[in-house]
């Protein structure tokens, strides 16, 4: 009997055992229903540590600016990396970017990047990553998720409110998803999605219901879709480049459609690429054990300019070609829609480029001047310790040149943060996102400075902006000060900036009127056009403020909105009235103001016997109300009132008071 007990108990055990150690190995390959493949290099998703380590961030939306010498970055929240950005075609302060999380971040601004929210659809269960996103030429928003299976949600207010998740594409893995952004043609506002292996999907009535066209192959994650024009026709043409080949030797498959996505054919096949870094003994391509990949990523010029319809290519690779190199970013174009294609052209203008990493590049081409945006990583700063920045330029003439590159990011971080173990499938993040309107791109990456997925965003071109004092104390009436509201340097910026200030909150009582003057001159001056240049801000009070503490936010913009910053100023208020005595007076009386003569503050005293409504008004010699420095109810007491004179001229004035039924004016003098 004995016998029989332990050998069950140690059945039991064992049994346990069997199902606590078959539950870690089952529990180490999925995470809230979604199965890892970690080890295999042909897929391209989250993997499991990165989940564990930052996917259920305690602290996802707090969103804040990130200053340094005058230069934003918009702090956006933490996510799980990746993030995929668009912006409404009918309105640039509309900006939009979906990044990994739990499953995933929708993040939506409607002031240009001043406040960001944080309104998720109702994912499809089957929900795992990588967002995309895009916006049709009517100003319809698409959103979407991965990876089994795309599926997309609908906007029209730019993701306050989302419609219900609709499959566009079947497949298991990299998914991208674009639209006709011109809202013209037989093709307007048509809709297109692609996903990993290779199925192509199109939606004609601007994603409410979905066909899969075409189904190439696309053995390699990392499918991408252009739009643009075919001739004379918006939209009429639909370029969707596959990856086939092999981890370390690409093949670039690009098809055309010439009819909204209905049939395609091959235009060319292309082996741009080799390694981007390292690969790995996992058989990943690393920049400092981190993962990274050569995505073709396209664009075409949907503009009535000179380079309509050229087709981008910009992608990442080698220099010179060979694992363990260090890679640069390359743009070619196509003139005939991906059947053949230019000379490289280098995009990244460091002097020495084979000694620092150039990956990750995003592009965005502007539909209405056809300016191609284009960002990535660079480590030039900092090679031996792969610190990274965000650079950016932008092309004009087809590709033939850029602009000269610039610095997005304002803290240079180590990548990647946390470190990667060598050799293996060590995730942070597959790719960023850029956007653009004719003016200026918005930029957003997953930043390192602190350690997680943290979203980064920057306008580019850009400018700084700062304002000089940041604070100041003001009396309640005729008081003012002056504050510089300067920009003390731009990227690339060329355009108008115009400035606007709103104060907050609204006095109780009295006034605070603001002014953009001239920097040296008292002409009004709202706005600056050559760089660097400053102007003022004059704060002025006028009828006895509340007294408190005022926030002045001001605020610098483009033509069309963009790029948008706010500086802010605070201002204290101090009651200019002062109590002298609350016993009650014999009678009324108006003493004469001290000092007299003065320049330029001057104090009012004034006895009351009972409670009355008090104004007390100054007036110039020819009888002109220059300003009221008190009204207000008063109990009975002995006041004093401060009037600064430090915008008035020399000369005689007159201070009447009204107190009830008594009236009585005095005289006095300013000598400046």
């Amino acid at each position: 009997m004995l016998n029989k007990l332990y050998s069950s108990v140690f059945s039991s055990k064992n049994f346990f055992l069997f199902v606590f150690i078959s539950s870690v190995i089952f529990f180490q390959g999925q995470y809230f229903g979604h199965v890892f493949d970690d080890d295999n290099p042909d897929i391209e998703q989250p993997t499991l540590e990165s989940y564990h380590s930052y996917r259920n961030n305690s602290n996802p939306n707090t969103p804040s600016v990130v200053t340094i010498d005058g230069y934003d970055n918009f702090d956006i929240g933490v996510d799980n990396w990746e993030q995929n950005a668009t912006s409404n075609p009918l309105n640039p302060e509309w900006i939009f970017f979906g990044a990994n999380a739990s499953p995933q971040n929708a993040r939506i601004t409607t002031n240009g990047g001043i406040n960001w929210i944080l309104n998720n659809p109702s994912y499809h269960s089957s929900t795992c990553c990588d967002p995309w996103s895009t916006y049709t030429g009517n100003g319809v928003l698409i959103y979407a998720s991965g990876v089994n299976g795309q599926y997309v949600y609908r906007s029209t207010n730019n993701g306050l409110n989302w419609g219900l998740p609709i499959l566009s594409v079947a497949g298991n893995d990299r998914n991208h998803v674009s639209a006709e952004y011109t809202g013209k043609g037989p093709y307007a506002n048509y809709v297109y999605a692609g996903i990993t292996p290779g199925n192509f999907g199109r939606s004609t009535d601007a994603g409410l219901t979905w066909t899969t066209t075409f189904t190439p192959s696309n053995t390699q994650p990392g499918c991408y879709i252009a739009v643009g024009p075919n001739g004379a026709i918006d939209g009429g043409c639909v370029i969707y480049v596959t990856n086939t080949g092999t981890n370390a030797s690409r093949t670039y498959n690009f098809y055309r459609s010439t009819d909204g996505g209905a049939t395609f054919t091959l235009r060319s096949s292309q082996n741009f690429v080799t390694s981007v870094g390292t690969i790995n003994s996992v058989g990943r391509h690393v920049i400092n054990n981190a993962r990274t990949a050569p995505h073709p990523k396209i664009a075409m010029d949907n503009s009535n300019g000179p380079n309509r319809g050229r087709l981008y290519l910009v992608y990442a690779t080698n220099n010179p070609p060979g694992n363990g190199n260090r890679p640069d970013v390359w743009l070619r174009y196509s003139t005939d829609q991906g059947a053949t294609w230019s000379d490289t052209n280098r995009v990244n203008d460091n002097v020495n480029p084979t000694l620092s990493d150039q990956w990750f590049p995003e592009i965005s081409c502007e539909r209405e001047n056809g300016r191609l945006y284009i960002h990535w990583y660079d480590d030039r700063n900092n090679p031996t310790g792969f610190g990274v920045d965000v650079y950016a330029t932008y092309t004009e003439d087809g590709g033939l040149t850029f602009k000269p590159n610039q610095r997005l990011t304002n803290v240079t971080f180590n990548y990647p943060n946390p470190a990667c173990s060598p050799n293996t499938n060590c995730y942070r993040g597959d790719y960023t996102s850029i956007t653009g309107n004719k003016d200026a791109g918005f930029s957003v990456w997953g930043d390192h400075r602190n350690g997680n997925g943290l979203n980064m965003g920057s306008y580019f071109p850009d400018f700084a902006m700062k304002v000089n004092p940041g604070s100041d104390t003001l009396g309640g009436v005729s008081d003012s000060s002056v504050h510089f509201v300067s920009v003390p340097g731009v990227k690339l910026w060329d355009k108008t900036t115009k400035f606007s200030a709103i104060v907050t909150p609204v006095p109780a009582a009295g006034s605070i009127t603001l002014e953009f003057l001239n920097k040296s001159s008292g002409n009004l001056l709202d706005s600056l056009t050559v760089y660097p240049d400053s102007l003022r801000l004059k704060v002025i009070t006028s009828g006895g403020v509340t007294a408190g503490n005022y926030n002045i936010a001001v605020k610098g913009r483009g033509n069309n909105g963009t790029p948008v910053h706010v500086r802010n100023i605070t201002v204290t208020v101090t009651n200019t009235v002062n109590i002298i005595s609350n016993e009650s007076a014999v009678s009324f009386y108006l003493h004469q103001n001290y000092p007299n003569p003065f320049n330029p503050k001057t104090s009012i005293k004034y006895e009351m016997p009972e409670q009355e409504l008090v104004t007390i008004k100054i007036f110039d010699a020819a009888g002109k109300e220059i300003t009221t420095l008190v009204n207000e109810t008063q109990p009975a007491g002995i006041y004093s009132a401060e009037w600064n004179a430090g915008n008035n001229p020399s000369g005689i004035y007159f201070y009447t008071i009204q107190a009830g039924n008594v009236r009585e004016t005095k005289r006095m003098m300013l000598i400046k």
